[in-house]
């Protein structure tokens, strides 16, 4: 078949990746260049960790979240170049004040799993075990969880590795060609598929941005091995650790569609935190310091429309884009090859027409 798919953000990407691999003709159209620089995508830690989301989300995107985590490895192993991914679970602490807002965190996560137990339960710990997984904090906290199983990887690598495997599968790309599915007649494509996320909301107006902001920081003098949250009633942070001492410090999430640069609040926020965690970041170089706006439907859930017999639009990823696109992609998947999908009603993704 011969399918047009318009945004080259995660989804986007993904879809055109899985499609050129099954034999279809894509053309691919981005308002933006291949860096993916102006895409919610880039900015990121692309955590993989349903558990640990579990205590701001529903129970369908946990459940789309342990699916993807099967499913990375898959995806990952089909590109042209490797990309960092890591299992080795997720690490949870906090300081002594918060441990009001620890213990109810825990028991979120505690109920999450008496209803799904598919997913792996949580570990407390106390001091020598928290310096046993991270042996760098030893000393500096009493009390911790640990979420076994839950992941990682690095979307810069990522997002590069699926440019570069669009393009060695022959995947015509459409850089700064902004395009919208009433642009194409039938007779131009056997499929459209709208992934643009924000870019959407002139044909979607329900769809909104959150504005996150994220650290990347160089730090040879932190040896954090995995991703680590610190519990805080106003800044809880996630610390997402890359290859070459590279690190991505953020969780920040405002109700905006402003895209100006990252403010000083919030960077004194995200950089002191880290700091209160391990105080090797005081010595860490920043590398980039970026906003961007996740599109969000009103549910915080994302969902599918059918623009027409065979035009789909897909969005709402919000801040789970990373942890959930594996699932999405598949539901698509199932949707071009007939009227349902037994993904979409298992994760009960919402497919309706406009």
């Amino acid at each position: 078949m011969k399918i047009v798919i318009l945004g080259a953000g995660l989804m986007g990407r993904l879809l055109a990746c899985e499609l050129a691999r099954a034999g279809h003709t894509l053309e691919v159209f981005d308002a933006g260049g291949p860096q993916a620089l102006d895409s919610a995508a880039r900015a990121a830690a692309a955590m993989l960790a349903p558990l640990a989301e579990s205590a701001i989300t529903e129970d369908s995107v946990v459940k789309m979240g342990l699916y993807s985590l099967s499913r990375w490895p898959e995806l990952l192993s089909n590109l042209k170049q490797p990309v960092y991914f890591q299992q080795q679970g997720t690490l949870v602490l906090w300081h002594r004040q918060d441990q009001a807002e620890a213990t109810r965190f825990t028991h979120q996560l505690q109920a999450t799993h008496a209803r799904l137990p598919q997913i792996p339960a949580l570990h407390t710990l106390d001091a020598p075990g928290i310096g046993q997984l991270e042996p760098s904090l030893a000393g500096r906290f009493s009390q911790g969880l640990y979420l076994p199983g839950e992941g990682q990887l690095d979307n810069h690598q990522l997002l590069d590795a699926l440019w570069l495997t669009l393009q060695q599968r022959g995947v015509t790309l459409h850089w700064d060609s902004p395009r919208q599915p009433g642009d194409f007649a039938p007779d131009q494509a056997d499929w459209v598929l709208d992934c643009r996320g924000l870019g959407a909301q002139p044909q979607w107006s329900q769809v909104r941005g959150v504005r996150g902001e994220v650290a990347m920081l160089h730090a040879p003098n932190v040896h954090l091995s995995r991703p680590t949250r610190l519990i805080h009633p106003r800044y809880p942070i996630y610390i997402a650790p890359k290859e070459n001492g590279i690190f991505k410090i953020g969780a920040t999430e405002i109700e905006s569609d402003d895209l100006s640069p990252v403010s000083v609040r919030s960077a004194m926020e995200l950089l002191s935190a880290a700091y209160s965690v391990d105080t090797g970041f005081g010595e860490a170089r920043i590398l980039e310091l970026v906003a961007q706006c996740r599109p969000t439907l009103p549910n915080n859930l994302p969902a599918v429309r059918r623009l027409g017999p065979r035009c789909l639009q897909v969005n709402g990823l919000y801040r789970h884009g990373y942890l959930i696109a594996p699932a999405m992609v598949d539901v698509m998947l199932q949707l071009m090859q007939g009227a349902d999908s037994a993904l979409a009603e298992q994760f009960e993704v919402s497919v309706t027409a406009p």
